[in-house]
């Protein structure tokens, strides 16, 4: 069976992302048989949102943790071994591998949130960038794979990696629009919208995470792997200077062996969108109340996607019910902007000793928790779990370090063969 033959075999549709547990895992065995070599020789390939039997499609489940990624490690593992799947497995590892490589560098997330303020300030007193922006959001700059993306963006919710690849290079180096905004726009309207693998994933088609390196969008690859769907030729840059930067701190330490809940503690589970499977949390005992933040946490000076605006709140009305059951306690769900007042009235009816949550990585969620927090007398203790244990120290510079550590990684975490 060739090439164009393994990708049409099948009748496909538009991937959907219902938001709960359940879906996750159908969804991942769905893909499991093609997570092997015919992930490999097809994952680069882009036919349009009516077939996506080369990839995967868990990122957004994976993204708030309604699936773990050692879950879908072990599956395939089981069913593929490491040398079949590893294609696979590193790509599983990417979004890891960012996550760790943020919270080692926070400066880069503060400028990122820095520049987008600044360049969403520029567009109200630019009219000719306005244009600009306003064309490329829209998917009307008169290059047809890339307006095609931005309003497949915009609909589902979601982009092949490749097809972001071409994205972002377009934008930064055809389009020469400012990477912040970019960056931004995906990070409004994706359902895996992270801030860690946006960010980082940007920084690296402009030039920035691996310094010099940049990613060049070319037609003949374009008409390659979307099999002449799209052909820009002669629309399209062909340069990519990388992009320069102030230079950036040292990797700052990242503490993961903080202390962890003790027998006698009278502690409450705050449940976030950060980490949708609290009843797979390292805890020794059930907590005394679960308190869930069900609104998503806006993550722009701009308007959050409709797909995007609607899937963390789903998301944490199947695990609130989830957690009810695992744990056998009081679950209050908290819909309100007031996440302070919602803390503290919680905390003191409880009369807890300490508040626990799944470790905040980086990102809005992460400072608003923390902000409202703050402000408490009862402490905030946060559970790493134990991939991110693993992963995040091989995550303070080039991808390549992880890699090499990835089957010492594995053995570590108990996934064999």
């Amino acid at each position: 069976m060739n090439q164009t033959s393994f990708l049409r075999s099948e009748t496909q549709r538009p991937l959907s992302w219902t938001a709960n547990a359940t879906a996750a895992e159908a969804r991942l065995n769905e893909f499991l048989p093609r997570a092997g070599s015919d992930y490999a020789s097809g994952r680069n390939f882009d036919l349009g949102p009516g077939n996506r039997i080369s990839v995967s499609g868990l990122s957004p489940w994976l993204r708030h943790r309604l699936i773990q990624e050692e879950d879908v490690l072990r599956a395939t593992l089981v069913q593929h071994g490491f040398y079949k799947a590893e294609k696979f497995i590193q790509e599983v590892f990417w979004r890891g591998y960012f996550k760790g490589w943020l919270e080692h560098h926070p400066e880069v997330w503060r400028r990122y949130r820095v520049s987008v303020r600044e360049w969403v300030g520029k567009l109200e007193n630019d009219a000719s960038l306005a244009r600009r922006y306003d064309a490329a959001i829209s998917g009307k700059t008169g290059i047809e794979c890339f307006d095609a993306w931005a309003r497949e963006l915009i609909e589902f919710g979601y982009l092949h990696n490749h097809a972001r690849m071409w994205f972002a290079s377009i934008w930064i180096f055809t389009l020469a629009l400012p990477w912040e905004l970019g960056a931004d726009f995906f990070y409004r309207h994706l359902l895996d919208g992270d801030p860690a693998s946006n960010t980082c994933s940007w920084r690296w088609v402009a030039g920035l995470h691996t310094k010099g390196k940049t990613y060049l969008a070319r037609a003949s690859n374009i008409e390659k792997y979307t099999e002449g769907k799209f052909s820009p030729e002669g629309q399209l840059a062909l340069h990519a200077p990388p992009l320069e930067e102030t230079e950036l701190p040292m990797p700052v330490a990242v503490n993961l062996n903080e202390a962890g809940l003790s027998e006698g503690q009278r502690f409450g589970l705050l449940i976030t969108e950060e980490d949708c499977m609290p009843e797979t949390l390292p805890l020794p005992t059930p907590p005394y109340a679960i308190l869930v933040f069900p609104s998503v946490t806006k993550r722009s000076l701009l308007p959050l996607g409709e797909k995007a605006r609607e899937f963390a709140p789903e998301a944490m009305k199947d695990t609130a019910k989830r957690a009810a059951q695992h744990f056998s306690c009081e679950v209050v769900t908290a819909d309100t902007s007031d996440w302070h007042a919602a803390i503290a009235d919680w905390a003191g009816v409880n009369r807890l000793d300490v508040i626990a949550t799944a470790r905040l990585p980086l990102g809005p969620v992460s400072r608003r928790i923390k902000k409202a927090i703050a402000r408490e007398a009862t402490p905030l203790l946060e559970i790493t779990r134990r991939y991110d244990e693993a992963v995040w120290p091989h995550a303070k510079r080039g991808f390549y370090g992880l890699k090499k550590k990835l089957p010492e990684i594995l053995t570590t975490l108990g996934l064999t063969e």
